[in-house]
Order: structure tokens, then C-alpha cells, then sequence
């Protein structure tokens, strides 16, 4: 897959399958418990009315119902992507010249339709989300698993491990450290919603030297560079065991 730049895109494209992407987080998912979620937000992304679902529950412990986090700039949430609602949101993003030259999914709405369409009526390994911060959406992800995916024939993978891609839609949300601060608040929702997970993993291409970067300031260590089918990418783990550390 194509690089992503951590902050003003951040994000994938595929490497050997149509789900592949990476992002940036922050702070740990002990005090999620207490937020309450704007009014709008509720009004918006509570409703089933009208919206496709995926075909199968997914294999990363349930992320619809991971509930939201809080960061350092706001409550933050993945939210399943639902077809009819937020597909011209992500095809806008996707055409955005930031975001494509990395993603690769420029062009007419069906574009991005039938990439999510590869994770909706998947078997449940992708999950494409749409983050939420303070209620506002901003930002597309896809959380994988890794260890099932065809990114495991190029490194040793381990059971649950899991992957993350992110793309920050909005411009004035990029190049301010956001990317960072949600790649380690997203990394360690996964290790704490998820136990069987030891590590989360992020593939941007080596080139990539602000999403490296990135990573690295959400806790992520360089931990090999891996051929891929269209790039050599540099291979980032963030560790449960390391995460305090980090």
C-alpha cells in the first residue's frame, strides 16, 4: 500500500488486500465509562433506520460497542461506518488531493463504495469507522486483524494482533499533532478492549518520514522494514507490555 501522511492524511493504501490502512492515538481507556456524548452525536449515530450493517459480527471483540475514550483534545469514538450515512462524508475525504495521492481512492462515489463494501460484507477481519471527537466526525479508520490478514505472510505475526489505518478528513485538523494524540488513544483502546491482543501494529511506507514520526510519538517502536506488494514499509508496534513506557 501506498504511504500515508500522518498528519495531514493519515492513512494506507491496501498492501495485498482492499482494508489496509494506519493512523495515530492517545491516553488510556480507564475513565471512559463516565462520558456522555453530545446530544447530536446521539441524534446522529444512535439510529439503525435506513443504514446498512456488516454482514457478519466482526473478529475484534465487538468495536461498535468499545464506546468512547477520552483524549487530551476531547471525547473521542469509532463509530462503524453505516453505508447510506457516511459514505459521501468518506468518498468527499477520499478526493480530497492529500488523501488520495496516499489512499488511492479518488473519483466517483462508488470508488469508496466498493471499498467499504469489501469490509462490510467481509468476514468480519476490517471493521471502517468513523471517529467522533467531542461528537464532531473527522477522521475514517479501519481497525484489522492483522494476524488474519495477507499482511501476516510478510512478518511474524502473533494471534490478535491488530491493525489500525487512519485518514483525518478535515484540513484544519491536520499538521497540529491530532494524528499522534489519536493514534495512541486509539492503540490502547484496542489493547484494553481487546485482551487477547499483545500489540498493535500500523505498516506506513517507509518514504513516510512524518507518519514514522508519528507513531513513534504515540508510542509505536520501529520494529522492521517489510516488503509489500507495492512498497517497502517500515513495520510499527505498539507493545500492551511497553505501553507505559512509551
Amino acid at each position: 500500500m501506498p504511504p500515508t501522511d500522518a498528519e495531514a492524511a493519515t492513512g494506507q493504501a491496501p498492501a495485498t488486500a482492499p482494508h489496509l490502512r494506519t493512523t495515530e492515538a492517545g491516553t488510556d481507556g480507564a475513565d471512559t465509562l463516565e462520558l456522555r456524548l453530545p446530544d447530536d452525536f446521539v441524534a446522529r449515530f444512535g439510529g439503525t433506520t435506513g443504514t446498512r450493517t456488516p454482514a457478519v459480527a466482526d473478529l475484534l471483540d465487538g468495536v461498535g460497542d468499545w464506546g468512547p475514550t477520552l483524549t487530551p483534545v476531547g471525547a473521542f469514538q469509532l463509530v462503524p461506518v453505516r453505508l447510506e450515512r457516511d459514505l459521501p462524508l468518506i468518498s468527499r475525504w477520499m478526493n480530497d488531493p492529500a488523501v488520495a495521492e496516499f489512499w488511492q481512492l479518488a473519483g466517483p462515489q462508488d470508488v469508496t463504495e466498493i471499498h467499504l463494501l469489501a469490509q462490510l460484507d467481509g468476514d468480519g477481519r476490517s471493521v471502517p469507522c468513523i471517529g467522533l471527537l467531542e461528537g464532531t466526525p473527522m477522521s475514517y479508520w479501519e481497525i484489522y486483524r492483522a494476524d488474519l490478514d495477507p499482511l501476516a505472510r510478510h512478518y511474524p505475526a502473533r494471534p490478535h494482533d491488530t491493525g489500525i489505518h487512519l485518514l483525518i478528513g478535515g484540513v484544519a485538523d491536520r499538521g497540529r499533532g491530532l494524528g499522534s494524540t489519536l493514534l495512541r488513544a486509539v492503540a490502547d483502546l484496542v489493547l484494553d478492549r481487546r485482551v487477547p491482543c499483545a500489540r498493535v501494529l500500523a505498516e506506513p511506507d517507509l518514504r513516510n518520514a512524518p507518519s514514522v514520526a508519528a507513531l513513534l510519538s504515540a508510542g509505536f517502536r520501529f520494529a522492521a522494514e517489510v516488503d509489500l506488494p507495492v512498497k517497502r514499509a517500515a513495520l510499527m508496534i505498539r507493545d500492551r507490555s511497553l505501553r507505559d513506557l512509551l
